[in-house]
Formats: C-alpha cells, sequence, structure tokens
C-alpha cells in the first residue's frame, strides 16, 4: 500500500498541513502511521475514501498505454507506436493493457482519451505509459498529470528527448492549423492546406 507524507496528502486533497494536525487533535482524520520521531504518514486508502473512491482493496490498479496519431493515414505509424510502448512495459514487467487514438492532440474529447480519463478518476490506473509527453494531449499536460496525481496515477514517458523551441512551434502551428482548415471550405480551405505544407517542408 502507497504511503504520503503530511505534506504529500494536504497537497492531493486540498487542504493545509495545520488542517491535518488540528484533525488528527480532534480525531477526525488520524494519520495511518506515525513514527516514533512524531512524523505523520496517510495511506492511499485514506486518500481513496477522501475522494470518495472505492477502497483501495476493491481495486486492482492497471498499467495502460496510450498510443495516439493525428489521422488515419498513420495508421502504420500508431502501429509501430503500440508496438515500441508495448515492448516497452513487457520489459518492465508490466501487466498492461493499451488504448488507442486517432486525433487532434488538442481535441479533448477523443474516445480513447475520455476512457483512460474515466478510469484515472475511478482510480483504476497505476500507471499511464506513453512514448512521447505529446501523444497523450498537446496543450494542457500538466493539467492532465495534475489530476493523475490526485488519484494516484504516475505517468511514465519512454523517450524524454527535449525538442527545440522551433520544432514544437512548428508541431503546435501545424495541429492548431489542420484542425480550423477541417471547418473551412472553398479557397479558404486551399490556403489552410498550402499553410500546412510549406510549414511541413519548412521544418
Amino acid at each position: 500500500m502507497k504511503y504520503y507524507s503530511i505534506g504529500e496528502f494536504a497537497d492531493k486533497i486540498g487542504k493545509s498541513i495545520q488542517t491535518l494536525r488540528n484533525w488528527d487533535k480532534k480525531g477526525t482524520l488520524k494519520p495511518s502511521h506515525v513514527t516514533e520521531g512524531g512524523t505523520r504518514y496517510y495511506s492511499q486508502k485514506q486518500l481513496n475514501h477522501f475522494l470518495g473512491l472505492k477502497g483501495e482493496e476493491q481495486l486492482d490498479k492497471k498499467v495502460i498505454g496510450y498510443c495516439r496519431v493525428f489521422s488515419n493515414k498513420q495508421k502504420d505509424d500508431l502501429e509501430r507506436q503500440v508496438e515500441n510502448v508495448k515492448t516497452y512495459m513487457i520489459a518492465k514487467g508490466y501487466q498492461f493493457e493499451v488504448i488507442t487514438d486517432i486525433g487532434s492532440g488538442i481535441n479533448y474529447n477523443k474516445k480513447g482519451l475520455n476512457k483512460l480519463i474515466d478510469m484515472v478518476t475511478n482510480s483504476e490506473v497505476d500507471k499511464i505509459v506513453i512514448l512521447y509527453k505529446d501523444r497523450l494531449v498537446r496543450f494542457g499536460f500538466e493539467l492532465i498529470k495534475n489530476l493523475c496525481d490526485k488519484y494516484g496515477t504516475t505517468i511514465e514517458i519512454i523517450d524524454n528527448t527535449e525538442k527545440t523551441e522551433e520544432q514544437e512551434l512548428v508541431e503546435d502551428l501545424i495541429q492548431i492549423v489542420t484542425v480550423f482548415s477541417c471547418r473551412l471550405q472553398g479557397k479558404r480551405a486551399n490556403k489552410a492546406k498550402k499553410m500546412i505544407k510549406e510549414l511541413t517542408e519548412d521544418d
């Protein structure tokens, strides 16, 4: 069972350390364990209970490999991505399942991503494994990470190679222009497609 220091526990439930100390004195919420030196530790079960989740003993937490590509034209890339993630997780000895998505990294309403978030908020996921940071979402990664932290889920990134600011800017622009070009028609759509082509060639 996982345990949290008073500071970690306070952060996860959105309370102050002093509030937890007061709760301890009043008997409102006692620590799961106190060391001889007086250090308080709270359990994952207490965190689940406080957040209104199922008891940890009822949960069979999973490792989820999440893989995503932008469009149906990249299905071969998706298969390679899945294979790489599976190989990594097998080498780590994880018991896992894989969730895949096809869609933009700035679209938060994808079937696979929604399923993953539902599993996290149901406290069913121990770890999310992704090949690259932007495979999860293009923008708002820290928001997703903070949500996962609240529910005891960690995010493991296989390739942490840092991209240059220019690479990230170009990729972000391509994502944004591509999404909005899908809503355009006629000459405006052709101009957007031309812009995407030029950005890609320049990169």
